[in-house]
């Protein structure tokens, strides 16, 4: 995909060809590792954290289950006090165990999330509290490798298209829209350059 995205958009947008040659090769590449619910997981638990701080979290976490990550009825049936002694704060764990009961009730279906739509993946995500229309753009991304998602709503993005078309205030969540139309239907990757490019 990334070879064709990355022609496509360059003959699409002269100023996102700029940056596409200031950044060099394209490195965008879904997470396979785990399963569905695990990345979910990890997307709740990073939340407004650092990195680190996250990260020391989860291990923490994943020690309560034999050094891997639960599954969702057994997010449900671990005892509380052992979460929180692992650094979950009250109000994650309970977006955790939403998003455990939506999974085990089969509210959310992660077996066959594959075959709905960008739209239908993002209605049966933000049903799970916790999980916001940009949590579940970061899934169809960087999960599900969906080709054709715009995260109108990051700071990077917003940050990566001020900088590149030189505009003097940060564009909203519409500017985004209406100027990352022309990089349809890969504006995946297109939002992996502006990414790139504020590094």
């Amino acid at each position: 995909m990334t070879r064709t995205a990355v022609t496509r958009l360059k003959r699409a947008d002269p100023v996102l060809r700029a940056v596409i040659e200031r950044v060099g090769p394209c490195r965008y590449a879904p997470r396979v590792e785990g399963s569905h619910f695990d990345a979910l997981l990890r997307a709740i638990l990073y939340q407004q954290l650092s990195g680190k701080a996250a990260a020391t979290i989860h291990a923490r976490m994943r020690d309560h289950f034999g050094g891997r990550d639960p599954l969702p009825e057994e997010l449900l049936a671990a005892p509380e006090p052992a979460l929180r002694a692992a650094g979950v704060s009250r109000q994650k764990l309970g977006y955790l165990r939403d998003l455990a009961r939506h999974v085990a009730d089969g509210t959310l279906p992660l077996e066959r999330v594959e075959s709905l739509d960008d739209d239908a993946v993002i209605e049966a995500l933000v049903a799970v509290k916790g999980v916001g229309r940009w949590t579940a753009q970061m899934f169809l991304m960087f999960r599900l490798g969906r080709p054709d998602v715009l995260p109108e709503l990051d700071l990077g993005v917003q940050k990566g298209i001020q900088l590149a078309y030189g505009l003097r205030s940060l564009p909203g969540p519409k500017d985004v829209v209406r100027i990352g139309a022309p990089w349809a239907p890969y504006r995946t990757v297109a939002s992996w350059y502006l990414w790139r490019l504020l590094d």
